[in-house]
Formats: structure tokens, sequence, C-alpha cells
């Protein structure tokens, strides 16, 4: 698609069948029904459901069209993830100067790499859509998961410490990354103390994070640390203003056994459980949460 026209599109979890693409020239686009393109936008997104690569969201009578988070000249400014993102406390004009010196890429496919363990570190990213896991390998070489990201998320903090990357980044599904080299972001961060807090308090989540995964895995059952999981992917959702009970599981069984230190089986059992019990509604990789309450009393871990 050109850069004269706007795109609709379906979530990726709906079926091929229901998916479908709308493009027009935005000189059109008012010219369009309302009521018809109100129509396809419902039936696209059922409630509160923004896709996660084109969003359109129907304000009363208006629809307004936000840029594709997948192309490359999405500045920090017009990113719908600005609030969860490092810009969150910035003024306009320092959020142009933090733009000056973000690296936008093509979209990554499937499997590839983001950065690999060893390679020299230079430059944090910002999931700015799709997913993107990473893992380290343990002395014996074996694989393990050490994090799962979304859209407006940090990844690559670890290389800071020894100036070289100690996990593997991944993409999970089609993804979007934002570049941002650390050596420039240093010097910002000095003249913008504004963005030094906001990386402090990104990095001190982290670590929060790293501690309640410690606990999850170390006293809690094979069911709490699947709650936890999901209890933890809802309020991720629920933070960028995507449905909270509702979501696409980028992961596969066998990454989310390997995270939670489970079996593919055990994690299988336990979805099958939860599905069973009406606490969720599962559908290969579509989660629907039924029954929140119990889903949250099942574990009294935060976000990990």
């Amino acid at each position: 698609m050109g850069s004269e026209g706007i795109k609709v599109t379906g979530p990726a979890f709906y079926p091929r069948s229901v998916r479908c693409v709308v493009v027009a020239p935005p000189q059109i686009v008012p010219l369009i029904a309302r009521n018809v393109l109100t129509s396809f936008v419902r039936l696209l997104y059922a409630p509160k459901d923004p896709c996660y690569r084109c969003m359109a969201i129907k304000m009363q009578s208006l629809i307004i069209a936000k840029p594709c988070s997948h192309h490359s000249q999405v500045n920090c400014a017009d990113c719908r993830l600005s609030a969860l993102c490092l810009p969150i406390s910035l003024q306009i004009d320092d959020i142009t100067r933090l733009d000056d010196i973000v690296q936008r890429g093509k979209p990554l496919q499937k499997a590839d790499h983001i950065y690999r363990a060893g390679e020299a570190f230079h430059a944090i990213y910002a999931v700015r859509s799709g997913a993107v896991k990473t893992l380290s390998h343990t002395s014996d070489g074996e694989e393990q998961v050490t994090g799962f990201y979304l859209p407006g998320e940090i990844i690559g903090l670890e290389g800071i410490a020894n100036n070289v990357y100690t996990n593997t980044a991944i993409a999970l599904e089609t993804s979007a990354v934002c570049e941002i080299p650390f050596s420039r972001l240093e010097e910002l961060s000095i003249k913008l103390p504004n963005l030094q807090r906001r990386f402090l308090q990104i990095m001190s989540r982290e670590i929060a994070a790293d501690q309640q995964l410690i606990i999850l895995l170390g006293k809690k059952t094979a069911e709490e640390r699947i709650a936890a999981l999901l209890v933890s992917i809802s309020k991720r959702n629920q933070g960028r203003g995507l449905a909270a009970g509702e979501f696409h599981l980028p992961m596969s069984r066998s990454d989310i056994g390997n995270y939670l230190g489970l079996t593919i089986e055990t994690v299988s059992r336990v979805f099958s459980r939860l599905h069973k019990t009406g606490i969720i509604q599962l559908d290969k990789k579509h989660v629907v949460i039924r029954d929140m309450a119990s889903l949250q009393n099942a574990t009294a871990s935060e976000k990990f």
C-alpha cells in the first residue's frame, strides 16, 4: 500500500474468511457513507478489540484512521504506544528530539532475530507491533525463555551492564521495533531529566518483573503460573487500550512451558482445565477470559 492510502484490516486471529482489507485515498474517505464504514469496522473488531496492525477507532459518528504501526515512517509523536513507551513524560519538543535518534527498520517476520546473545550492546529496542520473546542458553546449551514482550515494551536492557547482550531476541510473529542507539539516548537523557526518569522507571519495572518470576517458579503451582501469565497479558493489553478479557497468545505452548518451567503436556492440561471450568474460553491461541475474578484468585502474583 502506498503512503496515499488508508488501510483497515482485521485482527490476525480472526479466520481468513472474516479478515479483509480496505484501502482508500484519504481525500475520499469522508465521502464514504458513515453507516457503511461504521458497520465494517464493527464487523472487523467486535467490542473493544482494536487491531494489532492498523487501528480504526469509532468515536461516536467520527472515524479516525491511525497510521499502521508496521509502517517505518510512524514517528514517536504519532505512535499510539507513546503513552507506554519512552515519550510518556515528554513535551512535544522533547518528543521530537527523541524521535530524531530513533531508527525504524522494515517489519520483522516470525523467527527473525533482533539481536543475539554475545553481540556487542549498542541499542535498546521498543516493540512497536507484534510480539517478541527473549531467551538465553544454559551452561549445557539448552534454551531458556526469559520473557515475552508486547507493543510499547522495551527489550535489550540486559546489555547495559557489560556492553554485551546476554539474551537473544526473536520475533514471535510479524513485528516491528524501534531501535534506539544507547549512546545517543544517554546524551539526550542528560538534557531531558524526564526522559532519564522514565528510563529508570522502565529498568526498575524489569527488576521487579524478574523478582516476580523467581517467586512464581519457586513457590507456585502449575495452575497459578498459567493464571499469572494470563492475568499479566490481560493487564498489559488493558494498558495499551486493548480488550483485557480477550486476546491472542503470540507464543507457543512450548515457549510457555519453557518460560514457566512446565512441560508442554502440563501447559495443555491446565489450559484445558481452565476451559472446562468456564474460567476461560480457549480456541487454539485465542483466549477469552470468562471469569476474571476466579483467574485472579488463582494467583497472588502481579505482572511478571
